[in-house]
């Protein structure tokens, strides 16, 4: 039988879940999408309406098959939330401080493509149906699941 799928790229990433502890291994993104050029983004996967993605822990060979609606979490090294430079750019920067169920607390910025008059911390938070946003760093970049979010607070 061959193999139909389609061809995806390992990003390292950290899995924090419902229970247990951050880990590292490996998430896979598509090489390509329909929508734009590149490869998908984090964020795009972890968006999509599929139930499940794949990660393969870094101790293990074993791929897993991880609940979307079980993770808190997805971080990755330096790597920008918007991959197109003009719209990264355009962006309006907001600090922001995201304290998660557990205790977990994460700072840093929010790129915000929202009109001027709709570009609070708020809005933001507001503005879409996903499960999914980025708060990145300089270091990092965390995709934080909306339903474990406990409070959020603007950072001047």
């Amino acid at each position: 039988m061959s193999d139909l799928s389609l061809p995806r790229t390992p990003v390292p990433a950290r899995l924090l879940l419902t229970q247990g502890v951050s880990r590292p291994g490996q998430i896979y993104v598509m090489e390509r999408v329909p929508h734009h050029d590149g490869p998908e983004t984090v964020l795009e996967l972890l968006n999509r309406p599929e139930g499940f993605f794949a990660f393969r822990p870094a101790d293990n060979n074993d791929i897993l098959l991880v609940s979307k609606v079980q993770t808190v979490s997805l971080s990755v090294d330096r790597q920008a939330p918007i991959a197109d430079p003009a719209r990264l750019s355009a962006a309006r920067m907001l600090g922001l401080e995201v304290v998660l169920a557990g205790g977990a607390t994460l700072g840093g910025w929010a790129s915000v493509e929202l009109p001027e008059q709709h570009a609070r911390l708020l809005d933001y938070l507001n503005a879409s149906d996903e499960t999914f946003f980025a708060v990145w760093s300089h270091a990092s970049t965390h995709y934080v699941n909306r339903a474990y979010v406990l409070f959020a607070r603007p950072l001047s």
